[in-house]
């Protein structure tokens, strides 16, 4: 059943048309990834969704009560709050209700009042209590802090001592946690590592409501949604599926349209020339072929639809200068700290051509501060770096440092590469979609999208044989991350590569470095072949000084079926022994709701105090089985 119902939605600022004609519907239970290039409206759409705007054209139809979530409506509000107190605050009425259940419990046991009034009020708060989630909201608080990169030790910190994007975070576990039948998430993944956006993942796929997903993380979108919306050419599309399901079948599409229309033009092609010979020929009898072979032509013509024009992207080719040798890089036992903050030592690792090397690790483990280093934008404390011979690095900065934001996009290309001609940076600057007037537009009036666009086009420029890409993937849509992929994927010099994109790092990757404080794990595949072995992937200090024998994969799935098991029989056990609580609970209840046990103030008392042990003890219980759920 449609929980909203969308139709005929139109929208414009100004002279500009966003959308027309846009319908769809959201079922109970959609989860929904909603894709499109940057710029075409998405969040626009989603802010007509949740009533902040009202469209040009339209309505929007929604199921009585329903409840939706936008992240904006869950911003941190309460600056002098910590930041558990902020998320806990989702649950206030929660808090409101254990506070009564005290207070009630306090009259009972100080006999003020009617005591089978309060006992009755007693037994249907706790009852709703109970339902509303009342046993496990604090743990779940806790939970979603700690999956979204939260440590215990900042549950205590305050909310304004947060940086931007950890107030993003703590916006997004409210919005988690609020209960909301429809949850729209733009960019949900943004400030998020890999095992942050891994629990999301799971919380997602266990979530009993609706979403919508704008997300350009599309290994995301593929563990996620079943629903693929796509806001192209200010219309949409609808697909069963998730992304790479939706790509397959929009090609597909694409595809038969561009074949009947092609046929279509064919076919009108040898009707015209048809009527032509007979109208030549000018006999009745040709006249009258000629008019029905005309008819015949109009009704083609009439149901002819052109396919929609692929919408720009990027196009470009790195093209490598000159070749370097066999030996690209060979780091040594690199180490790095600032002051007290220790980010990584006996760090090693080395570059053969032609590899594409992915490093992974915690945010805050040092991968940028070792692309300073090997840039040598840095200094390491300690350690060896030998680049091999002919090598020529090429970098790209996720923080853009190196635009100078007050020039225009020509002059901030035409400026590093003064010998090149305005034609030559004009043709380079209309191939990464910077064209006509848009070539003067000054960098600071750019978005983040098409600042990242510049530096990729200066990289291209440039022709070195090593790239050192950090975030290359970030504020670009998924067209230009295709683009770049495919690129990539024929160069022909040797790629390191800091990413969180896991559609990216699945596409190109040979082998995955995964970094931490101890040096670096080495994985020799892509990010499905590193996913399948995540247990190795943080070794204890305890276990690298032991050098124990590497384990062979089937000593690893021997290890991981038998974790496996154990997991699901504390699973199975947490499961009955919330079964017996709660039938436990019930029974407790109905003995406290008899008239007699009512009268009877000592086992009133301890019937009381039986129920908040069994509580408690289902509480723990709910702890465990939350833990070997997930």
């Amino acid at each position: 059943m449609s929980i909203v119902s969308v139709q005929k939605l139109s929208m414009s600022f100004g002279e500009r048309e966003l959308f027309s004609d846009v319908s769809f519907e959201i079922e109970a239970k959609d989860k929904i990834g909603f894709i499109g290039n940057n710029g075409v409206g998405k969040t626009t759409l989603f802010r007509i969704l949740c009533g902040e705007l009202s469209p040009a054209s339209g309505t929007v139809a929604t199921e009585k009560n329903l409840k939706v979530g936008y992240m904006e409506q869950h911003a941190c509000t309460h600056m002098e709050r910590t930041i558990y107190e902020e998320l806990l605050s989702v649950f206030s009425y929660l808090e409101e209700m254990e506070q009564k259940i005290t207070e009630i419990t306090r009259s009972i046991d100080e006999k003020q009042g009617d005591l089978h009034a309060l006992v009755d009020e007693q037994t249907r708060l706790i009852d709703e209590f109970e339902r509303e989630g009342g046993l496990t909201y604090q743990s779940r608080t806790k939970a979603a802090l700690l999956g979204l990169g939260f440590s215990s030790e900042d549950f205590s910190l305050s909310v304004s001592a947060l940086s931007g994007g950890q107030r993003s975070k703590l916006s997004l576990a409210k919005l988690l946690l609020s209960k909301s039948s429809l949850l729209l998430l733009d960019e949900p993944t943004n400030h998020l590592d890999i095992a942050s956006v891994s629990w999301l993942e799971v919380f997602l796929k266990d979530y009993k409501g609706a979403m919508i997903i704008i997300s350009h993380d599309r290994y995301f979108l593929d563990a996620v949604t079943n629903k693929t919306i796509e806001l192209e050419h200010g219309k949409v599309m609808c697909y069963k599926g998730n992304y790479t399901e939706f790509k397959k079948k929009k090609q597909a599409i694409l595809e038969a349209q561009k074949n009947k229309y092609e046929n279509d033009i064919r076919e009108i092609k040898r009707i015209e020339g048809i009527i032509e010979q007979q109208k030549r020929w000018n006999r009745e009898k040709n006249l009258v072929t000629a008019h029905s072979k005309e008819k015949e032509r109009d009704r083609i013509v009439a149901q002819l639809v052109k396919p929609d024009s692929e919408l720009s992207s990027i196009r470009f080719r790195f093209e490598v200068e000159s070749n370097s040798g066999n030996e690209v890089l060979d780091c040594q036992n690199l180490s790095k700290s600032f002051g007290s903050n220790h980010l990584f030592s006996h760090l090693s690792f080395h570059l053969q051509k032609g590899e594409r090397v992915f490093i992974l690790g915690e945010n805050g483990c040092g991968k940028t501060t070792l692309f300073k280093i090997l840039t040598r934008e840095g200094v390491a404390d300690a350690g060896e770096i030998t680049f091999g011979a002919g090598v020529e690095v090429g970098y790209f900065d996720q923080m853009q440092e190196n635009l100078n934001l007050n020039n225009t996009a020509l002059d901030e290309v035409w400026n590093t590469y003064p010998r090149k001609s305005e034609t030559t940076i004009r043709s380079a600057l209309a191939a990464f979609l910077f064209k006509g007037d848009e070539v003067y537009k000054p960098l600071y009036e750019c978005s983040g999208g098409e600042r990242a666009r510049i530096s990729l086009l200066k990289l291209m420029l440039k022709g070195s044989n090593l790239l050192l890409l950090d975030e290359p993937t970030n504020h670009l849509d998924a067209s230009s991350r295709e683009a770049l992929e495919e690129t990539l994927l024929n160069y022909e010099g040797t790629l390191l590569v800091i990413s969180h994109d896991r559609y990216f790092i699945n596409k190109l990757a040979s082998r995955v470095l995964v970094m931490s404080e101890t040096g670096v794990k080495e994985y020799l595949g892509n990010y499905d072949y590193y996913a399948e072995h995540i247990e190795e992937a943080s070794p204890s200090p305890e276990t690298k000084e032991k050098k124990e024998k590497p384990k062979n994969d089937y000593q690893l799935r021997k290890e991981a079926a038998s974790n496996e098991r154990k997991r699901q029989t504390r699973l199975k056990r947490a499961e009955d022994e919330i079964e017996r609580l709660e039938n436990a609970i019930a029974i407790t209840q109905d003995e406290l709701s008899k008239d007699e046990t009512v009268s009877d103030y000592e086992k009133l008392i301890a019937l009381t105090a039986q129920l908040e042990e069994l509580q408690a003890a289902l509480e723990e219980q709910y702890l465990i089985w939350e833990e070997n759920s997930i």
